[in-house]
């Protein structure tokens, strides 16, 4: 079910000393089972835009349509509906655990779903699996005893049990050591191509977005700058860095070989295509 947002705007206390656009004409289509990556810096708007693909926040003007259907013209029923298929998790989600065991934790929506105590109990497990835990070594134990990285995996199995079409994450690694970052990063990538669901991941890291997006969405002061692949995206440079933003240490890499190696790629965003390019270059300079 494709994701569309057609002339979207918002403005918060419209009319008042305080309004605020913080949204202005955002137009984009999330095909199925894309990953795409929403960049920008604090107040570009990425956060008020994630809002409103679950029905949150309502658009001062414009629409989203999910399965070709405007959602906020949708009834009560079908909203909460929506926010079984679009799942967003927030920003340090493990302060939205509550439960006295992990598998209570994960079981509180699907419950919600008035689904059989059989079905509820097989989504628990292999929510739990899904995010690279072992179920029966953390079924009982109280979510606030596990480490920050293992809360925020609960947090977000807690969304992956309700079995959403699209994953919504707002700066998942948010706050964590390198080690849970990557983890947490790598989990999402797995759960991607196994299943197979659309993911928006919410983040400041040039590097995380180019590695794992499909496409990259760039905001700044609420509007669209970029929406494409990531190769097209940081071949931008000039632009991305007038609006404070830099593309991977790596791609700064290539981007100075090739005054000396003219014939060198540059749109290149990772460390094992930049390997592979220059293997190959210094392979045919060392044979002329």
């Amino acid at each position: 079910m494709p994701l569309e947002i057609v002339n979207l705007e918002h403005v918060y206390s419209k009319g008042s000393p305080f309004e605020f656009v913080a949204l202005k004409d955002i137009n984009c289509r999330i095909e199925d089972g894309e990953f795409i990556g929403l960049i920008g810096h604090t107040g570009s708007g990425k956060s008020t835009l994630i809002q409103h693909l679950n029905g949150l926040l309502t658009p001062t003007s414009g629409s989203v349509l999910f399965n070709g259907k405007d959602i906020f013209k949708e009834d009560r029923k079908s909203m909460v509906k929506l926010r079984h298929n679009i799942g967003l998790v927030f920003q340090y989600p493990e302060h939205q655990l509550f439960e006295e065991t992990v598998a209570k934790d994960v079981a509180f929506g699907p419950k919600n779903l008035g689904l059989s105590e059989e079905e509820i109990a097989t989504r628990v497990r292999q929510s739990i699996e899904m995010v690279g835990l072992h179920y029966d070594t953390v079924k009982e134990q109280s979510p606030f005893e596990l480490s920050g990285g293992q809360m925020r995996r609960v947090a977000i199995a807690g969304v992956l049990a309700m079995e959403p079409q699209v994953l919504i994450l707002d700066e998942p690694t948010a706050g964590l050591d390198p080690r849970g970052r990557d983890e947490i990063l790598s989990q999402i990538k797995k759960l991607h191509q196994e299943k197979g669901i659309t993911v928006i991941l919410v983040s400041h890291s040039m590097e995380d977005v180019g590695r794992l997006a499909d496409k990259i969405l760039v905001m700044h002061q609420g509007s669209v700058v970029f929406f494409d692949q990531p190769a097209k995206v940081f071949t931008e440079i000039d632009t991305l860095e007038s609006i404070g933003l830099a593309v991977p240490e790596v791609t700064y890499l290539m981007r100075e070989l090739a005054k000396r190696y003219p014939d060198i790629r540059q749109d290149i965003f990772t460390v094992e295509a930049a390997k592979t390019e220059i293997l190959r270059v210094m392979e045919g300079d060392a044979h002329v």
